[in-house]
């Protein structure tokens, strides 16, 4: 017992790079496989392994034959839970790392799919049977294979290291005072010009003048005539004629249009209510911001030309019918392109067109 007890008090007292170990002591203390023992060869770990392998099995005849899905599913008395016949979509999304992922809103399967559109509108199916492919026709710049365009001058001005204050300075804009336009990529198959949106914009300064029955109007007027529920906007700058103080009266309403329902309001302005408008040569052709967006207005009596408020106008108070501002947002990068668009569209422009 003595000897047992002295042995423990050596072991603890003795450092631990002499203490017997069981198993060998290996490089850094990992145990590689060069490690074991020299004597067990190659031949020995592969006879370890399976010779037979479950694709050379055979199945025996009856059994294949015996094998009838159907049968079996018709002889089952009871249904099988509705998880076996259909799949169902997670109700949460429960991030991009979890196994469970929810198909996309276009799949059948998805909780948030929308059947449809089974019809366009008139406008839409205009512009996807001709406008596109003519405006591709127009604007396609064809370069064939090996061609190098020739270099271009530079848009911006460098500074010569001729002064000390020269260094660090931002690039100068072209001489002659000219304006630095956006960089507009060719049109191709994949970019051309399409409407992305419709906003329109009213505003009511009888709101802040008189009384909020103006506001309402208006609102009642641009929900009518664009199927969408109006927003409403309070003053951000002081008019003092007008008796308008910045944040303190809501003087503006706006609506915005996507898809189908603009579409819908697009034909309608075209077809119904600028034909309708009498002495207006179009929309001015200096218009635009120089990225594609289109903007123009509407008196009171041209936006009662709408077929909505035409048939309630006894509805409406004439002298609260608002006049209105529609800009026409287009994914075309300049003005140019979004121009072609509209008019191709029939939005008429008129006067010196603007590049």
């Amino acid at each position: 017992m003595a000897v047992r007890e002295s042995s423990r008090y050596l072991a603890r007292s003795v450092p631990r790079a002499f203490v017997p170990c069981s198993r060998t002591q290996a490089f850094l203390g990992r145990r590689n496989a060069s490690d074991e023992a020299p004597s067990r060869r190659l031949s020995d770990q592969l006879d370890e392994l399976e010779t037979a392998s479950s694709l050379n099995a055979t199945v025996p005849e009856d059994l294949v034959k015996s094998f009838d899905p159907v049968a079996r599913s018709k002889g089952r008395k009871t249904q099988l839970p509705r998880s076996r016949y259909q799949f169902r979509s997670p109700k949460y999304d429960r991030g991009p790392l979890h196994p469970h992922q929810p198909p996309p809103p276009s799949d059948p399967s998805s909780r948030l799919f929308v059947p449809g559109p089974f019809s366009l509108p008139r406008a839409q199916q205009t512009y996807n049977s001709t406008v596109a492919s003519d405006i591709l026709t127009l604007c396609y710049v064809h370069t064939p294979p090996g061609f190098k365009a020739p270099p271009k001058a530079p848009r911006l001005r460098e500074w010569d290291e001729s002064s000390p204050y020269h260094k660090n300075r931002p690039l100068r804009g072209p001489r002659g005072g000219d304006v630095l336009r956006l960089l507009r990529k060719p049109i191709k198959f994949n970019n051309i010009p399409e409407i992305e949106r419709i906003t329109i914009h009213s505003y009511v300064k009888g709101a802040a003048q008189e009384n909020s029955g103006w506001l309402h109007v208006a609102g009642m007027a641009v929900q009518a005539i664009s199927n969408v529920r109006v927003e409403t906007f309070k003053s951000k700058a002081s008019v003092a004629t007008w008796s308008i103080a910045p944040g303190r009266d809501t003087v503006a309403v706006k609506a915005e249009m996507y898809g189908e329902t603009m579409y819908h309001f697009l034909g309608k302005l075209i077809d119904v209510v600028l034909p309708r408008i009498k002495d207006w040569p179009g929309v001015k052709g200096s218009s635009g911001d120089s990225s594609g967006n289109i903007t123009f207005g509407l008196e009171p009596e041209q936006v009662a030309l709408f077929p909505e408020i035409e048939v309630n106008y006894d509805m409406y108070p004439p002298k609260m019918i608002p006049g209105c501002h529609i800009t026409l947002h287009t994914t075309g990068k300049s003005d140019k392109d979004a121009r072609l668009l509209l008019s191709a569209m029939g939005v008429p422009f008129y006067g010196k067109i603007v590049h």
